[in-house]
């Protein structure tokens, strides 16, 4: 009796061992996986892809054959400029997303902060929801769409309160952004 007691509490001791240990060796791979692709998205930084000044060559631009830029119709100056305006138009459904995303053969979702669906034209300058207007924007390699956002609050502020023709503000965006992004004046006391 004592015997068959020593073996149950054995087994327990056991499983309960071997559950622990499991437990353990998947947190391990989990991390050590987060680690893995942390070092792969730190070295893909760590190698600027900017040389030289023309940006026309880099990979910094949608397909213009699967995104060629799109505007709403009748937007002006006066529209965009009020507060708010793009949270009035933001509307691309789930399914246009993914739709977008498989003409680009990039899988749907992606890891939070890899891609933005991006208007290529931005929307604050009058861009559109349609598909054509909308890519999958890589953030890294740089530059990549956290610096094409500070070009849209740039041009936007440029177009609203210094005179900037909304037009010209869209081309500028749809022929070379970075070429925009390259030359804005940088301030430290706001987005751009």
């Amino acid at each position: 009796m004592i015997e068959e007691d020593q073996v149950k509490y054995n087994r327990r001791i056991l499983f309960w061992a071997l559950l622990v240990f499991t437990v353990l060796a998947v947190i391990a791979v989990v991390l050590g996986f987060r680690l893995v692709q942390e070092v792969s998205m730190t070295s893909l930084t760590a190698t600027p892809i900017v040389k030289g000044e023309n940006s026309n060559q880099l990979k910094i631009y949608p397909n213009r054959a699967l995104t060629p830029g799109d505007v709403f119709s009748g937007v002006t100056k006066e529209v965009i400029c009020v507060s708010g305006y793009s949270k009035t138009v933001r509307d691309v459904p789930l399914s246009l997303k993914k739709e977008v995303y498989a003409k680009y053969n990039i899988s749907f979702p992606q890891p939070t902060g890899s891609y933005e669906l991006d208007h290529f034209i931005p929307l604050a300058l009058g861009g559109s929801n349609d598909a054509k207007n909308l890519w999958p924007e890589p953030a890294l390699p740089k530059p990549g769409y956290h610096e094409k956002d500070v070009v849209e609050v740039y041009l936007l502020d440029q177009v609203c309160h210094h005179g900037h023709d909304l037009l010209q503000a869209q081309e500028e965006v749809r022929t070379d952004w970075y070429k925009v992004y390259q030359e804005m004046p940088k301030k430290e006391s706001f987005l751009y």
